[in-house]
């Protein structure tokens, strides 16, 4: 499948007409020596009048520091809504985060469970992130030439990933800390239903400027659904024809602690065990529907013996209170 990708996709895209038209950045970063990180993003739905925006920081002490906001916007002109920037200095080179704003401070991140508990019974504090985010690997995606998804099942029209460095300051009321990391960051415009997927697992792990993975496997309700990713070795991208992947499950609402994956490239693998820090569950829902988006802060060990981080996040449809993908 031909995809395309120019410097000008770093910036916004015009409007489509569909009412679900979404553009969205994504960043995430751990530094380890700091034992901190967190993930950050907006998605603009201006066509709905609003934007998705979502910080959130992984403190060292175990709290995690939320806020998620559906700020009034009315065009697609910008990536800046509810106290959150996303600027583009040179494309696919280097890009800037700030996010200015409350967050609620939470001792257990699973109480966000229910979400309107856990921002009424927990306390807030001021948070300042300004981030300078590097390109570690060359890019991945772009936009196809013809769409692939069946209509009612878009997730976007066009998508890319890559790996990246990051240098931060955060401040989280009377903590501050810097930040010199690693993470992933991902851009995607065009329809996008979190309902779409029956569930999927995304798995980015970043060990340095010398390797780094994205696993994905995204289910369809009717159809096999895909499984792919990337390897960065270093110096180049391998594409993942295949990732296999084993999940252990803990808690009565079932979330996901601990992974092993294997991705495929050709004739190459790459094993990896995932080990779950700490998981903040996030909640979607729309006609009736709910759909759990389980976001873990997870360390990544591979065969060697190397250590990486990154986020495992796992969408599920939420039946008769279980996610769906259980089996997998």
């Amino acid at each position: 499948m031909a995809l395309r990708l120019d410097p000008e996709d770093e910036y916004m895209h015009e409007l489509g007409p569909e009412p679900n038209f979404n553009e969205s950045m994504y960043f995430n970063i751990y530094d380890p020596s700091v034992r901190l990180g967190g993930f950050f993003r907006l998605g603009n739905r201006a066509n709905e009048g609003t934007a998705e925006m979502t910080a959130c920081l992984y403190l060292p002490d175990g709290r995690v520091a939320f806020m998620f906001n559906r700020p009034k916007i009315s065009s697609n002109d910008a990536f800046d809504a509810g106290g959150m920037k996303f600027d583009v200095v040179t494309p696919f080179e280097e890009l800037r985060v700030r996010y200015e704003g409350k967050v609620v401070l939470l001792d257990d991140p699973l109480a966000m469970a229910d979400p309107k508990k856990a921002f009424t019974e927990n306390p807030y504090a001021e948070c300042a992130v300004d981030i300078v985010y590097t390109g570690v690997s060359t890019m991945v995606g772009g936009e196809p030439e013809h769409s692939h998804e069946k209509p009612g099942e878009e997730f976007a029209r066009g998508h890319y990933e890559q790996l990246i460095a990051g240098t931060a300051t955060v401040t989280v009321g009377d903590e501050s800390w810097s930040l010199n990391g690693f993470g992933l960051r991902d851009h995607s415009w065009g329809p996008r239903y979190w309902q779409a997927p029956w569930y999927y697992r995304w798995l980015t792990a970043n060990f340095g400027p010398s390797f780094g993975f994205m696993g994905s496997r995204v289910a369809r309700k009717d159809g096999p659904g895909t499984r792919g990713g990337f390897v960065w070795d270093g110096t180049q991208t391998r594409f993942c024809d295949n990732v296999e992947i084993t999940t252990s499950w803990t808690g009565e609402d079932v979330y996901h602690d601990a992974i092993e994956a294997t991705l495929h490239a050709g004739q190459d693998s790459w094993t990896v065990k995932g080990r779950v820090m700490n998981l903040i569950p996030l909640r979607n829902r729309r006609e009736g529907l709910i759909t759990r988006i389980s976001e873990g802060m997870t360390e990544w060990t591979l065969e060697d013996g190397r250590v990486g981080y990154g986020l495992s996040e796992y969408l599920d449809q939420i039946v008769d209170g279980k996610p769906v993908g259980l089996d997998e």
